[in-house]
């Protein structure tokens, strides 16, 4: 019998954890009928902890402003449609992500950031074409990149620690992990931003059958897929 060489399957894990948050953030669920604001100022409540409209609505201005600067910027802006929803709705999966990566003791280490930003670079063919593809595809300015990093560091190594692989059951595994902490954490989301979906871990009005799962086992192009959303 053979020993496999672990090495030859990290950058395979390394598109499967980009293809999942990818599609999940890449989201741009439908607004739902407005109620009652429970949590005034608050554009979501997960595990207690606020996250107000004041910080989402830095996070879409970073991001518009970076897309406003470019020559495309018309372009860029169309592409990415609601930006303040899928913005959310990254916020809201990072948190259940911190839980699950917990759960799992799992961190993500100064060098480790560093070696698969440098990943993200080479693969994207320096710094600027990074950049530009965050900003294209995804609506992220290169101030956000090194949150992107973080989540897909931690999404690679709870694949890791979980042996998810790349078929219908450990999508179906990976689902129900996400599912349970997203549950555990009771989120709340301001009415005028639709609802939070635990089975599909995103935000209601997405894409149906959690695309962002199905999509483990595509393999990501490094220039085309590349590195998740912020």
């Amino acid at each position: 019998m053979h020993r496999r060489d672990r090495r030859h399957d990290r950058p395979a894990r390394r598109r499967t954890a980009l293809a999942l948050s990818a599609a999940l953030l890449a989201a741009a669920p439908l607004l739902t009928a407005c109620g009652g604001d429970a949590h005034p100022g608050a554009a979501a409540v997960v595990g207690g902890e606020r996250i107000d409209v004041s910080s989402l609505q830095a996070e879409v201005r970073t991001a518009r402003d970076a897309q406003s600067a470019s020559p495309q910027a018309a372009q860029l802006i169309a592409a990415t449609g609601d930006l303040g929803r899928q913005k959310l709705n990254g916020m809201i999966f990072d948190r259940i992500l911190a839980e699950v990566a917990d759960e799992q003791g799992v961190t993500a280490t100064r060098a480790e950031l560093q070696r698969t930003r440098a990943a993200f670079v080479r693969e994207n063919g320096g710094e600027e074409g990074l950049e530009a593809v965050l900003l294209q595809q995804q609506g992220v300015a290169p101030a956000q990149i090194d949150d992107v990093v973080r989540r897909n560091v931690l999404m690679t190594k709870i694949i890791e620690k979980l042996g998810i692989a790349e078929t219908p059951e450990g999508q179906q595994k990976l689902q129900e992990v996400f599912a349970t902490a997203s549950k555990s954490l009771d989120i709340d989301v301001n009415p005028r931003y639709g609802s939070w979906d635990d089975g599909k871990v995103q935000l209601a009005g997405g894409p149906a059958g959690a695309a962002w799962l199905r999509q483990a086992a595509a393999p990501a192009d490094a220039a085309g897929a590349g590195p998740a959303a912020g």
